[in-house]
């Protein structure tokens, strides 16, 4: 598998498929998609002939909050160090803009965490992850 990375937005169609290969179809709104893509810090593709066979993209203030966002890798190319690759190409690119304080997250899943502990990502003992779908409801 000969594949490439790229530093630039998925475009949606892109974005989606790759997101959706993954079992993420349903949570994203596809409307909102090309706004939120467009709202990126910075993004990397895998592309692997002419198809996007990975991606991972940075969200935040872009200078004390980084968030790494949708790293995906279509299934049939992961656990071949396509996600690993993704991932280096965005820390080079924070370390490049950080200070010694800035404060990189990211929420993972399942088999996804050794992947980033390996990047030195950890669960810090005094934070908890908290998140809310939707918009406040008021009564």
């Amino acid at each position: 598998m000969e594949y490439r990375l790229v530093d630039r937005l998925p475009t949606v169609e892109e974005f989606v498929a790759v997101t959706r290969s993954v079992g993420w179809a349903d949570a994203y709104d596809p409307a909102a998609i090309p706004a939120s893509l467009a709202a990126s810090l910075h993004a990397v593709v895998a592309v692997e002939g002419d198809r996007v066979i990975g991606l991972g993209r940075l969200i935040g203030d872009g200078a004390i909050y980084y968030y790494l966002q949708d790293l995906a890798v279509v299934p049939e190319r992961q656990r071949r160090g396509v996600g690993a690759a993704i991932l280096g190409r965005l820390e080079e690119w924070i370390a490049g803009r950080a200070s010694a304080r800035t404060f990189v997250g990211l929420f993972a899943a399942g088999e996804s965490v050794a992947l980033y502990r390996r990047f030195g990502y950890a669960v810090h003992d005094d934070m908890t992850g908290m998140f809310r779908v939707g918009p406040r409801r008021t009564s």
